[in-house]
């Protein structure tokens, strides 16, 4: 089981980036895709995921209405859109499967319910 993040960069505030997750290895039937990141000094946070059920997305407050999480079945992907980029987002991205999320998914913000995490991608948002 494999997953492997890509997209980050450098970009001002204001500006947009997306990023992607592959994964390899498994078959995506039965595992929800989060989406976590850790700034500097600071806890991992959660940030969105996708449901396995029928693609319901969750958002954390802080990126609901900016951020949107997709998942392309063809090419094994999930990708996190990120707009209206914050200083505040800065930080490493990881991407997390699990297969012990369920029913209304409200587990989705902990990161122990999740069993395969990639390496991390770094956003960096600044002027």
């Amino acid at each position: 089981l494999r997953l492997v993040e890509s997209g980050g960069g450098s970009v001002q505030p204001g500006g947009s980036l997306r990023l992607s997750c592959a994964y390899s290895g498994f078959s995506l039937d039965g595992y929800g895709i989060g989406w976590f990141r850790q700034a500097p000094k600071k806890e991992r946070e959660a940030v969105s995921c996708i449901s396995h059920y029928d693609d319901t997305p969750y958002y954390s407050e802080s990126v609901k209405g900016r951020f949107t999480i997709s998942r392309d079945i063809a090419k094994n992907t999930v990708h996190l859109r990120m707009n209206s980029l914050k200083p505040e987002d800065t930080g490493v991205y990881y991407c997390a499967a699990s297969r012990r999320l369920y029913g209304d998914y409200v587990l989705w913000k902990e990161a122990d319910e999740y069993d395969v995490w990639g390496q991390g991608t770094q956003v960096t948002v600044s002027s």
